[in-house]
């Protein structure tokens, strides 16, 4: 049985829990009276429910508890085994074990398999009881805390893996050449399925490509990832350009999780002469010519996202260059965001207007900025879908 003596109330100077309940798991008729007793002297706002079955218990749980009192011997079920049945039906709710004074090893064992504390019976007043209570709240409250910032740096170490792959290093040497790149994710700050890379191979060739895969989740950012890594494993190993977007097709075919998810690609090649260049589309816009005037290449022969009609076939566009020239691949994230409370769309033709009245127009990177900064006013809030950019800027 419990102590009886209940001392003076809040003698030990704790605050108060008002509003906190607990469930007491406890087949003795007295020892449970006993318990609301010595609690209700103690801390009279603590609310106690009371059942004598493990069965009981489980249907109840988890509730709206903010603890557990937990007897180790009940008729339908006894020790560790009842324990783990409680911590699995109510795994955020602190658990305290009652036992006997021959049974002071099992609260021991109990507490190593996850309960909060133990207490014997007929060694605990109303103080004791009501400290072990607050003491083991608070406890797993703090548990869950490191839990949840655990997790966190996880996703944070995840999205981090996740960019490299996405949003890789450029490999350029033509000193002609400067690259701004730029990614900005959606409103919600998760990381996306937007991706890019800029690789020059050994002939000379630079090969430019931006990508966006459908969807905002972590799946989606791993097959880009993949759609990333395989592009540029085909660039380098001098795969023809008519044959890179059926094996990224395929790539999407294979990778993604659900038959729905589809992506939207462009790439574009610029021969070494710096004079002239390709490209092909994907369902995607095509790439912006930021001279004077600015402009964007024609989109008469976009072909279909990849993974989203079986043999697909995408047709190349060649265009010419002048002699110093400004190229920007980007993604849809761009020119989607609205335009005043509306539902008018940006779209490219006011990104255009907006590139060519930056102050700044001389300079890419401030350039790029003012695009993409003067989209998100305009949105009148941070712009909802992710925003990838490429620009790769020549001087001769």
């Amino acid at each position: 049985m419990f102590q009886a003596e209940c001392g003076v109330s809040n003698a030990a100077g704790l605050p108060p829990v008002a509003g906190r309940a607990v469930l007491l798991v406890e087949d003795d008729l007295g020892d449970a009276v006993l318990v609301k007793e010595l609690l209700s002297d103690t801390d009279p706002a603590i609310h106690i429910e009371s059942v004598a079955k493990l069965e009981a218990a489980l249907a109840a749980l988890p509730g709206d508890f903010d603890c557990v009192l937990f007897d180790l011997g009940l008729p339908d079920a006894t020790g560790l085994g009842a324990l783990r049945a409680v911590l699995d039906a109510a795994p955020d709710l602190p658990v305290i074990v009652l036992t006997g004074l021959a049974q002071e090893d099992s609260g021991l064992a109990a507490v190593s398999i996850g309960a909060q504390d133990y207490l014997i019976k007929g060694q605990v007043d109303g103080q004791l009881l009501r400290r072990s209570i607050q003491y083991s709240v608070e406890r797993k409250r703090a548990e869950q805390q490191l839990r949840r910032l655990h997790a966190s740096e996880l996703r944070a170490a995840e999205n981090e893996r996740l960019q490299w792959g996405l949003l890789p290093l450029p490999i350029v040497d033509d000193k002609r050449l400067m690259v701004v790149t730029r990614y900005q994710p959606g409103h919600e700050g998760v990381l996306g399925g937007d991706f890019f890379d800029v690789v020059e191979t050994e002939d000379g060739r630079l090969h430019i490509m931006v990508g966006d895969v459908s969807g905002h989740d972590i799946d989606e950012a791993a097959l880009g990832v993949a759609l990333r890594i395989a592009w540029r494993t085909l660039v380098l190993a001098a795969t023809s350009d008519a044959d890179v977007l059926p094996i990224l097709d395929a790539v999407v075919a294979s990778e993604r999780r659900n038959d729905e998810t589809f992506a939207t690609l462009c790439t574009a090649v610029i021969e070494p002469d710096r004079r002239h260049g390709s490209f092909h589309l994907a369902g995607h816009p095509a790439p912006l010519m930021l001279g004077s005037p600015v402009s964007q290449l024609p989109a008469d022969r976009v072909g279909a996202p990849l993974g989203l009609i079986p043999d697909s076939r995408w047709e190349r566009r060649t265009f010419e260059l002048p002699e110093n020239w400004r190229l920007m691949l980007f993604t849809d994230g761009l020119v989607e965001g609205r335009t005043g409370e509306g539902s008018d769309r940006l779209g490219v033709e006011r990104l255009l207007t907006v590139a060519e009245e930056c102050h700044d127009f001389d300079s890419t990177p401030l350039l790029v900025d003012h695009m993409i900064a003067s989209a998100q006013r305009l949105n009148g809030a941070p712009l909802v879908d992710d925003v990838a950019v490429v620009v790769v800027e020549c001087r001769a």
